[in-house]
Order: C-alpha cells, then structure tokens, then sequence
C-alpha cells in the first residue's frame, strides 16, 4: 500500500507564510529539449577554431554526423546518469524516430524510474532554490518528495511505477527474461493502455525495433517491483532475469553489425557492457573488429582508475575502441548532448538511414 502524504508545517520564508504543501512543491515540471527547434550547426562549427572542451565538442559532434553517414554502422547509445529527469529524453526518442541510433544500453534508472514513469502519466518537478543551496531533506521525506540534484520527484508516484513492473511480470510467462525482453513487454504494456506522454523512449524504441538492455536492470524502479513478483509467487514459478544471456544477445548485435560506433553520455556498466561485446565476441571465436567510433560525454575524473573516467585510448590497450575516431568531451550532459545530438540532426547525414530493426534479431529464437 503506497503511503499517505503528509502535509508541511508553515515555515517563514518559504512561499511566506503559507503551508508547503506537495502540490506547491511539485508545480512546474522539467521540460524537455527539442533538438529540432534550434539549429546549432553553426554554433558547433565555429567551436572548430576555438580549444579545449569546445574544440573536444565539435570533433565529437563531427565523428556522430560522421557515424551516421557510414553506410552500415550500427550505433549504440549508451545511457549513464540522470538523465531522463534532468530534461533530455525528447533527445533521445529524437534519435530513436530518425534513425540515428541502432540499439540502446542504459541504467535501469534512466528507463524505468524515468522515462517509463513519465509515460505513466508522471512527472519531474523544478526544485525551489533554496533546495540547491541547503535543502532540508528531511522535510522532503515527511512529505514523500525525492531529490535528485534539483529535481524533485513524488515518490508515491514512484511506488505506482513499482507496481506497473509487477503487474508486468505478474502477467508473462514465468521463465528467465533478458532486460532486452523485459523492457520490450514493458513497451507492449504502454502500446496497449498508451503513453501518456508524446515521448517515450520505451514507447519509440518498441515501435522502431531499437532493442533496449538495462545490464544492472534490477537496480531501479524495476527492482522493486520484480521482488514484489518474486515474493508474491512464493515457491511457484517467476519472472527471472538472466544476466549472462543480456550479455550474449548484446554481443550478438556486434556480430551481426560488424562495423559500430558508440554514444555514449555517462560511463558506468552501459560503457563497459558496450565496449566488451568486442572482446566477448572474439571469446566465441568470431572476428569482429574493434568499435570504428567513440563518444563519450562524461565528467569522470580519469585518475582514480574507475571505468566512468577511462579514456577511450586506453579502451584501446584492451582491444574495444579504435582511435582513428574517438572523442572524450568532459562536460555535463545537459550542456554538451543537445549541441552533438543537435549538430548531427541538422546536417542531415542520418536522413539516408533505415532502420537496422535489431531488435527483431531474436524473433525467430525461442524466448
């Protein structure tokens, strides 16, 4: 049962005198980027000259719009961080409409408890100043209010998220699924109550065949609710996740495609599931060559050896990227992804794309 909300005492200084409520809380939403609607082609080409970040900038944008213009490279987008919530996903169902992205590897955060959640007819929410400065999260948490940064959420919200998962799983067959399976039947559900949003990236992604895995799928919204199937079911059979097959059908995807390039915003478990299916394919004797592109976009500091901040050179030494087009932009997400995204989208050289359809790769497997 999802718990009662609470009502804040009057606190002076605060919306004056008056009562803090969630509603005045949680009363004007994070809107998302439209990279259609500014062209910023020549933005980014003026950063050609300049150095540092913006000279990093352009060249990462220059190697997408190069990507997308190599006949028969699969591109795989890479979803690290927050994302959905920080007002980036008309981005990337953007991305996923035009074609300009082939297959997705993400944070079960950024899917379920985000861009899921919205479709669900939810929102993110703008914090009040004064909660970047010093927040009390105390008094968040009376009222059932979650923060992220300066993004608040409603967390009885979330519980219903929680509880869409389960009714999901509640529903299929009870058998070991991969992330990809799962979130494909979590795009099926939103085909058949429909999105209560006009983006969608679970939505856009069923619809476009663009297959999605979450390698760390239970550490999210997810996870709530497949516990709450498992516990339901007691010793009857359940909905299970299957990791190792996750791992295989994306190293499937680099056998299939041959020649691919990454996007990567963020680092975490989707840069290294991405990276390693080069050298998982070459465990089950395939020859594939390495990833002919690299993006990353990342504030990861490269000195504490963490994969997050690893350059993309030194993904090299282990067989993964190639360096004749890799690109590392340090910078915050929200700032540098609608300038590449968008530098690609307006010169055009996805518009002679198809789409690649992968996620009909195991239709005719047993599942």
């Amino acid at each position: 049962m999802l718990r009662k909300p609470l009502r804040h005492q009057a606190q002076e200084g605060f919306y004056g005198t008056s009562m803090a409520t969630k509603e005045e809380l949680l009363r004007e939403r994070i809107e998302h980027y439209d990279i259609r609607a500014h062209n910023v082609v020549a933005v980014v080409d003026s950063m050609r000259t300049m150095a540092f970040t913006a000279r990093d900038l352009y060249r990462a944008a220059e190697i997408y719009d190069r990507m997308l213009r190599d006949d028969g490279c699969a591109v795989i987008l890479c979803l690290a961080g927050s994302l959905i919530s920080a007002g980036l996903k008309r981005v990337f169902t953007d991305l996923i409409r035009n074609h300009m992205v082939d297959a997705i590897v993400s944070t079960g955060a950024n899917i379920v408890d985000q861009d899921f959640f919205e479709a669900l007819g939810y929102g993110h929410y703008i914090a009040a100043d004064r909660f970047k400065a010093g927040m009390d999260d105390n008094e968040l948490r009376e009222l059932h209010i979650d923060r992220i940064y300066d993004t608040l959420i409603d967390e009885d919200e979330l519980r219903v998220c929680d509880e869409t998962i389960k009714k999901i799983a509640d529903r299929l067959e009870p058998r070991p699924y991969t992330s990809r399976e799962f979130v494909g039947e979590m795009g099926k559900y939103l085909s058949e109550v429909g999105s209560k949003t006009e983006t969608s990236i679970v939505f856009e992604a069923f619809r476009e065949d663009v297959p999605i895995f979450c390698p760390a799928f239970s550490d999210c919204s997810a996870g709530f609710g497949l516990v709450a199937h498992q516990a339901g079911r007691g010793q009857e059979p359940k909905v299970t996740l299957d990791s190792a097959r996750d791992f295989l059908e994306l190293t499937q995807i680099k056998v299939k495609c041959d020649n691919t390039g990454l996007l990567m915003i963020g680092g975490g478990v989707p840069k290294n599931f991405a990276q390693d299916i080069v050298v998982a394919a070459e465990i089950l004797g395939e020859d594939v060559p390495m990833h002919k592109y690299a993006i990353q976009i990342t504030v990861a500091d490269v000195r504490d050896g963490a994969l997050s901040g690893s350059t993309l050179k030194e993904a090299s030494s282990w067989g993964k990227v190639d360096t004749a087009y890799e690109q590392m932009v340090y910078c915050e997400a929200t700032i540098a992804l609608p300038l590449i995204a968008g530098y690609a989208y307006h010169k055009g050289g996805w518009q002679n794309r198809r789409g690649r359809k992968l996620a009909r790769t195991w239709s005719n497997m047993t599942e």
